[in-house]
């Protein structure tokens, strides 16, 4: 482990988990509305996604060595399928916020976190959070009105699922490795992920301008957020954590008023009260003993 990595253990450990992942989620959500006023107008959804996330790997590489002699076997298929869905989740969230408003974006992709919650924990009192933010999402969605974008919402439902999987694949693949040195795999996994859609949109229009703001964007998402939901889910269970990921709409929405001016109906602001209250409910009774990880090979 490096003294970075060494100083950043020490800063969170006495930090309660939820506090990390809702940190991590104002970051995302920032760095997806600064997306989608800088870099996807020109470089599209998928450029966009992968040049982050290009970035992203580059600085991960570079703090964190990549820990490829403690690679098992068993640990082959979760670090890939890690970085295929946080590639493909990346790439179908920001192609949705080209098309629907930033926070009806989060709350359908919400879903996913919602199903992970549900699953895991299928107790009448443990569904009473993941039912009671299903109804904020619905309020905020409001799936009667005929004014959203189906494309749009079908990218949000496709980002919904790598959402979901990442967050399972990201407890396991913690538990694993210590510090942010899995992530040093996976994101070039994801970015060679969304390179597939995004080189061919971005090639022709990349330029240095786009890299500097790329760059900065890739502190705000992935680098930090996702350190920092790596520690958080290896102290908080998945049905936790995913039931915790209802404050992100509302955070969606709040961020997409302030930097896109996408103002909320009162419908939207009724579910941001359903889905604060279920997110601030599920963290309770939610940390989760870390794994013993001096045991294992880092």
């Amino acid at each position: 482990m490096s003294v970075l990595e060494r100083g950043a253990a020490r800063a969170t450990a006495a930090t309660p988990p939820w506090t990390l992942a809702v940190a991590a989620m104002l970051m995302i959500q920032l760095g997806s509305a600064l997306s989608a006023g800088l870099l996807i107008p020109e470089l599209g959804a998928g450029g966009t996604a992968w040049l982050r996330l290009t970035l992203g790997a580059i600085i991960l590489v570079a703090i964190a060595r990549p820990p490829l002699r403690s690679i098992r076997r068993s640990d082959v298929l979760p670090l890939l399928g890690l970085g295929v869905a946080t590639g493909l989740m990346t790439v179908f969230f920001l192609a949705a916020i080209a098309r629907i408003p930033l926070g009806i974006a989060v709350a359908i992709e919400f879903l996913g976190p919602l199903a992970v919650a549900a699953l895991r924990r299928p107790s009448g009192r443990a569904l009473a959070w993941p039912l009671l933010a299903l109804a904020g999402v619905v309020l905020m969605t409001e799936p009667w009105r005929d004014t959203v974008d189906p494309i749009g919402v079908l990218f949000a439902a496709l980002a919904g699922t790598g959402w979901g999987i990442y967050i399972v694949l990201t407890q396991r693949v913690g538990d694993r490795f210590s510090g942010i040195r899995a992530l040093s795999i996976t994101i070039p996994v994801a970015a060679l992920t969304a390179a597939f859609i995004g080189v061919p949109q971005a090639v022709g229009t990349l330029r240095l301008e786009h890299l500097i703001i790329g760059a900065g964007l890739a502190l705000l998402v992935p680098v930090v957020p996702f350190a920092l939901e790596m520690v958080a889910l290896r102290r908080m269970t998945a049905t936790a954590f995913g039931t915790l990921m209802a404050v992100e709409p509302a955070i969606g929405l709040v961020i997409g008023m302030l930097v896109l001016l996408q103002v909320p109906g009162l419908a939207q602001i009724a579910g941001i009260a359903l889905v604060v209250i279920a997110g601030a409910a599920a963290q309770r009774g939610g940390r989760r003993s870390a794994p013993p990880l001096a045991a294992q090979p880092t």
